[in-house]
């Protein structure tokens, strides 16, 4: 007995110093935007925003003069598989060469983006907006994600940056008057988890307006906001996800409110909303989604859906208190989606790889409560 109790002793000590050592505070998150995590994703958008095929066109012909290829469409956003996709890694291009130094890839990223966002690339992507039969044209989801590109261009001090971003003015002036004149007519809001989604559609074009200080849009997307979901309570969060989700209908709409309402209204809406959350409640919103299979393009969508889920958990996080128990279940909850998601976005499926790094870089960028 004695000699396999020293064997299985001497065991557990080869085993505790083989495990590697760890500095990390308790309760800090080890997630962050390294160089060499940048670098990789950087790549995925590289390899895509000039990758023509395959392209799912969302794409009205109004007579057979416009059976066209994607690249002739849409000269500035042709690449990674459709156009929201190729405007979001453009967005993730732009936010990698802001925000992390020395990036050794630089000068590559700056070449792609200058051959796409020129004036006159932009100028054509006006005008197929303007022609008949466009109105519904990626509303509201690539509308959202051209406005973050937008705002991202407006506020870098840098010489590509200021010519990229007087390039692509016109373009979100037209996305911008498309939401003046779409949310009036809009009774109800879009509540699904994936493209259409209101919340969504508002949240980032709210940031823009913010921004850029566009009042006549800001104040529409407040008055919206309040119409839409001032009133809601007990948001079905048992029913998510959905099986094709990429956006949670829930967090998305609190992520949207935290940006409307003043913080103390926010939290009386917030635990109205969803009452449950201080307790772990529902499980099926804070656990992450399993994804089955990475090569199915609609399946994927649930690695997106852990990434937004924990942008947002984190962004809700920082508009309560700091002793509010939901605050603690948000926190933690985002660290696990953010992980359960993390390792899949270089999969080796291009299914998963045309987009899901720009949802990993936003969700980087948005700060730990």
């Amino acid at each position: 007995m004695m000699k396999h109790g020293a064997v299985l002793l001497l065991f557990l000590l080869i085993l505790m110093f083989a495990l590697p050592a760890t500095s990390q505070e308790p309760g800090r998150s080890p997630l962050q935007l390294d160089v060499d995590t940048a670098v990789k994703f950087s790549k995925l958008a590289l390899r895509c925003i000039q990758k023509e095929f395959p392209n799912k066109l969302d794409h009205v012909m109004n007579d057979t003069s416009e059976v066209r290829r994607p690249r002739e469409l849409h000269p500035a956003f042709y690449g990674c598989f459709d156009w929201h996709s190729a405007v979001h890694g453009h967005w993730m291009l732009v936010r990698l060469l802001k925000t992390v130094p020395d990036l050794p890839n630089a000068g590559e990223i700056r070449k792609a983006l200058g051959r796409n966002l020129t004036r006159e690339n932009i100028q054509m992507e006006v005008a197929y907006l303007n022609q008949p039969n466009r109105k519904s044209f990626e509303r509201t989801y690539g509308w959202a994600w051209l406005l973050k590109l937008a705002e991202e261009l407006e506020t870098w001090d840098d010489p590509d940056g200021r010519r990229w971003a007087k390039n692509l003015r016109p373009l979100a002036d037209a996305i911008v008057q498309r939401y003046l004149d779409f949310l009036p007519k809009q009774t109800y809001p879009i509540r699904r988890g994936v493209h259409a989604n209101t919340a969504f559609g508002l949240i980032f074009a709210l940031d823009y307006a913010r921004t850029v200080g566009r009042k006549d849009l800001e104040t529409l997307i407040l008055e919206k906001s309040i119409e839409y979901y001032g009133k809601d309570r007990s948001c079905p969060a048992e029913w998510e996800p959905s099986g094709d989700d990429f956006l949670s209908p829930c967090l998305e709409e609190a992520d949207l409110m935290r940006r409307v309402l003043p913080q103390e209204k926010f939290v009386e809406w917030f635990h109205r909303f969803l009452p449950g959350l201080a307790e772990g409640k529902p499980q099926s919103l804070l656990k992450p989604a399993h994804v089955s299979d990475r090569s199915d393009p609609k399946i994927v969508h649930l690695d997106g859906l852990n990434l937004s889920r924990a942008w947002c958990m984190k962004g809700i996080a920082s508009a309560l208190p700091a002793d509010d128990p939901a605050r603690a279940v948000l926190i933690r909850s985002a660290r696990e989606h953010a992980r359960a998601a993390l390792t899949y976005v270089t999969s080796g499926d291009y299914a998963g790889e045309h987009w899901l790094a720009s949802f990993a870089v936003y969700m980087l960028s948005v700060p730990e409560p």
